[in-house]
Order: C-alpha cells, then sequence, then structure tokens
C-alpha cells in the first residue's frame, strides 16, 4: 500500500479538544487514524475535557480552560495568564516529549488553550512542527475577520489594537482585551512566525490572504481537506427541496438564503442548531417562506436529508476556508451552490458541479436556486457524479496523506510516499 509505515515513525498531534466538536477536530481525528493506520504511532497532546476519547496519553494532557463558566476572580486571571502563554502546557509537552520522542508534531488548534508556547518548548527539543490553519488566527486576533456581521480586515498592517476598540470577542473589553496581550505577546516572541516550520492551509484563498496580511509564502503548503467517497453512498431518490447544514449563526448567511428561498418559492430544509435560531424561524413567519428546520443531524440521519436534496446550500458572508460539507454533498453525489467568498468558489466548477452565487445577495441567491431548480434531476445528478469523481482524485484520503507525508519527509520525518 503506498506511504505504509514500519511504526518507527511517530507523531504528536496537538489540539485542543480531544473530541469531535467541529470541522477541525474531524480534521484531527481523522488525520490520526490516517497515519495510525498506515503503521505510525500517534500521540495526542490536548486539554482535559469530560467529552473527551479515552487516551493512554491523557495524564498529560492540561487543564481544562471553558470560557462563559462562572468562576472566582483568581482563576480567570490565572485562565488569561494560561490563555497568553501556558505554563503547564510547556510542562507537561515537555515531560511528554522525553516520554515519547515524536519524530514531528502537527498542531491544529492551539490558540486560547494549550497556547502557542508549547512550540518553543517543541523548537528546543529539535523537534519539526507543523500547523493546519483552520481558521485566519495567524492574522486576525478574533480568527474570522468578521465583525458586527460583515467582514474586517481592520487590523492589516499590524493595527491588532482594533480587536479592543471593536470588543470584537464577545462584545466584552475584558475578554478583548486578553485576546489583544495574547497577540501582543505571541508576536514578539515569534511563537507562530519562528517555532513553526510549515504551515498546511486546506484552501487557496487562506494562503493568499496569509500572504496578503505579511506570512512568507514558502512557509504554507496548500494541502486540500479531504473525505473518503467510499464511506458515501450516492444511491438516492431526489426530494424537492434544497438542504442547509451546519450552525445558525449571523456569518453563515441563512438570513440571505430564508429571503432567497421566499422570493424563488423553493423549499428549503435547515438542519443545525444556533443562537440564531428564533430569529430565523421569526423571519420564516414573516416572509412564508417554505422553510422545514430539522434540529441537528449526524451520521446517516445526515447524509439521507443531503443525499435526498436538489443541492446543499452554503450561502456563507465570511471567509469561509474549505469547508468538508462541500466535500460531503459531493460525496453523497449532489451539487452545490455556494456563496463566492473565501475559499468556496475554488471548490465549485460552475456548471460541472454546482453554482456560485453573490454573499449577501438575496436576488443573486434566488437566481441559483431557480437556475438548479429548473435543471432536470438527471442534470442535477450528473453534477453531483462530478463532484464525487474530483473529490475521489483531489480530494481523497490518499491524496492528503501522500501530500501530508511528503511534507514531513521535507523535514526529516518518515521517507515521503512511495512511488
Amino acid at each position: 500500500m503506498s506511504g505504509q509505515r514500519n511504526g518507527n515513525n511517530r507523531l504528536l498531534a496537538i489540539n485542543n479538544y480531544f473530541y469531535r466538536r467541529g470541522g477541525a477536530e474531524a480534521v484531527f481525528f481523522d488525520h490520526m487514524k490516517m497515519f495510525g493506520d498506515i503503521g505510525w504511532d500517534v500521540v495526542p497532546f490536548a486539554m482535559e475535557h469530560e467529552d473527551n476519547e479515552p487516551s493512554p496519553w491523557s495524564d498529560y494532557f492540561v487543564s481544562e480552560i471553558e470560557y462563559g463558566r462562572r468562576t472566582n476572580l483568581l482563576r480567570k486571571v490565572v485562565q488569561a495568564a494560561s490563555v497568553i502563554y501556558s505554563r503547564e502546557a510547556q510542562r507537561n509537552i515537555d515531560r511528554l516529549i522525553r516520554s515519547a520522542r515524536p519524530s514531528i508534531a502537527h498542531a491544529h488548534n492551539v490558540y486560547h488553550h494549550l497556547s502557542p508556547a508549547i512550540f518553543s518548548t517543541l523548537k528546543q527539543a529539535g523537534i519539526p512542527v507543523v500547523m493546519t490553519a483552520h481558521d485566519l488566527k495567524l492574522a486576525c486576533p478574533s480568527y474570522k475577520m468578521l465583525r458586527e456581521g460583515a467582514v474586517c480586515e481592520d487590523c492589516r498592517g499590524g493595527h491588532v489594537y482594533n480587536v479592543l476598540r471593536h470588543r470584537c470577542i464577545k462584545g466584552e473589553v475584558t475578554l478583548s482585551a486578553v485576546v489583544l496581550a495574547e497577540t501582543l505577546v505571541h508576536r514578539a516572541l515569534g511563537l507562530y512566525r519562528n517555532q513553526v516550520d510549515r504551515i498546511v492551509v486546506p484552501s487557496k484563498f487562506y494562503v493568499g490572504k496569509l500572504v496578503e496580511w505579511g506570512w512568507p509564502r514558502e512557509r504554507m503548503v496548500h494541502i486540500p481537506n479531504f473525505v473518503d467517497v467510499e464511506d458515501y453512498s450516492d444511491q438516492w431518490t431526489e426530494g424537492g427541496y434544497f438542504v442547509f447544514a451546519g450552525r445558525l449563526a449571523p456569518e453563515k448567511g441563512l438570513e440571505t438564503l430564508i429571503r432567497a428561498a421566499a422570493s424563488s418559492r423553493q423549499r428549503l430544509v435547515i438542519a443545525g442548531t444556533g443562537p440564531e435560531e428564533a430569529m430565523l424561524r421569526a423571519l420564516v413567519e414573516q416572509t412564508g417562506a417554505d422553510v422545514t428546520f430539522a434540529g441537528y443531524l449526524s451520521g446517516q440521519a445526515l447524509h439521507r436529508l443531503i443525499g435526498e436534496a436538489r443541492a446543499l446550500v452554503l450561502p456563507s458572508e465570511w471567509y469561509e476556508n474549505a469547508p468538508i460539507s462541500v466535500l460531503e454533498a459531493y460525496a453523497l453525489g449532489r451539487p452545490v451552490i455556494g456563496a463566492s467568498i473565501g475559499g468556496i468558489p475554488e471548490m465549485i466548477r460552475e456548471g460541472e458541479t454546482g453554482m456560485t452565487a453573490k454573499p449577501g445577495d438575496a436576488d443573486d441567491l434566488a437566481r441559483a436556486l431557480t437556475g438548479m431548480a429548473a435543471l432536470p434531476s438527471s442534470e442535477r445528478a450528473a453534477r453531483g457524479a462530478s463532484g464525487r469523481r474530483w473529490v475521489a482524485s483531489e480530494f481523497s484520503a490518499a491524496a492528503y496523506r501522500d501530500r501530508t507525508l511528503d511534507l514531513y519527509a521535507s523535514l526529516g520525518a518518515g521517507e515521503g510516499r512511495r512511488r
């Protein structure tokens, strides 16, 4: 098998959370399983949490920090210090390094919890460090380049004081001040810029955006996210609806989608929960849109809902990175309508695997919905099948594994893929 390992290589896999909390965690766990399956020893490092998966290495995990919980002032001060620079994480990862001696470390999300202080410890131990940029934290202190529901790049050029000025973190002065301090300390110490050898970036858009904000292109490696099409059936009977699946949050563009569904008279099913749900339900009543709220779905139930839809709709109004939901829709044999923002357009072949619409433009999204609905069901199936073939070649587990093995080999860990 391509990339087969002999067990002498050891991967230190790092992420704040050790349970499937979101998209970054899905990549983290799938990455660990993939490398375990090809013979690498995989050692995790994360934060303690009641929802964590079991691990023989959990004694090395750091104490939990969970925001929003009521706690005393001293505890808040200790947590704020750990957000900025976690000495505990440094001590624990130092013990873990001495015990496990990893060949390479691959970090995912570490900010606010583990903190990038661990990178200097890894560097001092001579361990190559790779980090996947799941969001824009390397550029934007609040990580989304989003403020009050709109794209914001005010911190570009080093003007990071704007995170406090605009109260970007949950609208709170205290939290925003902590994140400003965090950003200033991390940049002064070069914890990301000088201690991380390579940044894995899943979208070409994020590569370009990080370069715009001053990151050297040669430090970045574009490796797209992946799904294994063998895990997804494409044998579905199409229903007469479009589907959105995800968190009901302001940046997801759901208000625009509901208005577009109303004006185009298209049936829509929304799967997910989140802070916008009550407002969105009220909007449905107000507009008379034909919308069903399916609640949170996962596994086979979610696959069926997407698989039987006319198309998945992703109406985002922020800089999405490389949403796995697009790949999953293709794997299920369905086309995608996506907003032309962030990394979404590079994942849609216009007229071949789906359609794009202007972000935040209900009329243009209604045009796309109407256009997709007007196609014969056989044409929608053909576009979904084209997406599935694209995933099987460019966004496959094998492609991700080989690209990652080559990256590790370039840093002295393993010998790359077998050609």
